[in-house]
């Protein structure tokens, strides 16, 4: 059985990332949809922060999903660039979490999302409740 958890919702998590040759075409520039997978760490790691991860979550009978992805790619990254993935709560729900996450590089915002994410159960893959273990606190209205 995992801890309880709290956590704002307007508290951010940054990873800091580097590109590597696997994350790019064969011009050197990262492709699209590798900016996703950065953004999964991020949540995920986010998720290790709090003492949680996704094994621990399947244990417990919970899945986190993505069920909604609005992407806006503004730069490229190129190989060996040193990027800073965020991770920011900006809306929970009874079994849902909104993320807004850009890549950085620098000062320079390479990429924003909103990714929404679902809470399923593994038995019957339907839309369930935050488990006790990851009790998410809305952000002050």
């Amino acid at each position: 059985m995992s801890k309880q958890v709290s956590v704002p919702a307007n508290d951010s998590y940054r990873l800091p990332l580097r590109v590597y040759m696997e994350d790019t075409d064969a011009g050197g520039i990262v492709y699209y949809v590798n900016y996703l997978k950065f953004m999964e760490r991020a949540r995920s790691e986010w998720l290790r922060q709090l003492g949680l991860n996704q094994q621990t979550l399947l244990d417990e009978g919970t899945q986190l999903v993505v069920y909604r992805l609005a992407c806006h790619y503004a730069k490229p990254a190129c190989l060996d660039d040193a990027l800073q993935i965020s991770a920011h709560i900006s809306d929970v729900g009874r079994c849902r979490m909104t993320f807004e996450q850009q890549v950085w590089r620098g000062e320079e915002l390479l990429c924003s999302a909103t990714v929404e994410i679902a809470c399923l159960s593994t038995e019957r893959l339907r839309p369930k409740a935050w488990p006790a273990s990851l009790k998410v606190l809305t952000r002050a209205s």
